[in-house]
């Protein structure tokens, strides 16, 4: 029988609506705080000119998005996003799924492994860059040296804007990829097992149940990764800040770094607020693209 409110009731739901405000209450003054006022703000920035020392606020419109939109640096910089993300995030899922695949297999020192391959992970950006740093140094880095195992020349991995890049992305996925290695190992473990035995009997060999069955069964999660790490591709900032500050010659300039180049660098706090909205509006586009696209081709068990 629904619930029916009367008089008597309205002073019973009154005092449980203040109660449930009053627990709310130190989560909603965060969110609102930090989470809330920025996103208004900026966006009331994003149609000013402002330097964030100056008390005015010149009303521009549009005009900073305007500006965005034909400069030719924010097109190169949205290229170099493209670039590091078709790099970034299928060698990310390929690696990911390749280990957890092996790790849900009777292995040795399976947790441990788990545990080192999901290191990186908590590993703060920083200390990774300074561990990066060493592995590409161009005369005593370890890289170099395992490519003169092979008669291969050294590269100046973080100088030359031919390997930069590169170096951006091998780091980039070495430093996310535990995060999606521990979801397919999720996934691997929720396949019923008797999908497998059933395959067996009909005669069904090892790639064959890996194509037929763990690659469709795995489907949500797949799609989930691929939403989350495109859009986590698209946000990347620090490994660029600590690695190569968007050098050599802005060859791996994204555009977060762009935008704190514009707000923090050169004070353009209206400019920079209307690049946010615009990336916004790009991985929204993207991410409804996906969903239009991909979760079709999605399987439940």
């Amino acid at each position: 029988m629904p619930f029916q409110v009367t008089k008597k009731s309205r002073p019973l739901i009154y005092q449980q609506g203040r109660s449930a405000i009053l627990f709310l209450s130190p989560t909603l003054l965060v969110f609102s705080a930090f989470i809330l006022f920025p996103v208004l703000f900026s966006f009331y920035l994003s149609f000013h000119k402002w330097n964030m020392f100056s008390q005015e606020r010149a009303f521009v419109g549009l005009e900073n998005y305007t500006r965005v939109l034909q400069s030719a640096e924010f097109w190169s910089v949205l290229k170099n996003t493209a670039v590091y993300t078709l790099g970034t995030v299928p060698l990310n899922m390929a690696f990911a799924l390749l280990v957890a695949y092996f790790l849900h297999k009777k292995v040795f020192g399976k947790k441990f492994l788990r545990t080192a391959f999901f290191t990186p992970v908590i590993i703060s950006a920083v200390a990774a860059a300074v561990i990066w740093r060493w592995i590409y140094e161009p005369n005593f880095g370890l890289l170099n040296y395992f490519l003169s195992w092979f008669g291969l020349p050294s590269v100046n991995w973080l100088n030359d804007p031919t390997a930069a890049m590169s170096a951006l992305i091998i780091m980039g996925v070495w430093k996310t990829f535990g995060v999606n290695m521990v979801l397919f190992a999720a996934g691997l473990e929720a396949i019923p097992q008797h999908y497998y035995e059933a395959a067996e009997i009909d005669g069904a060999g090892k790639w064959s149940k890996f194509w037929n069955i763990t690659l469709p069964l795995l489907s949500p999660t797949t799609f989930f990764i691929v939403v989350m790490s495109i859009i986590g591709s698209f946000q990347v900032f620090d490994i660029v800040y600590v690695l190569t500050s968007g050098g050599p010659l802005g060859t791996t300039k994204v555009l977060v770094f762009y935008l704190y180049e514009q707000a923090f660098k050169f004070f353009e706090m209206g400019y920079a607020s209307a690049v946010a909205y615009l990336l916004f509006a790009l991985i929204f586009i993207l991410t409804l693209l996906q969903i239009r696209f991909l979760q079709r081709r999605v399987h439940y068990t």
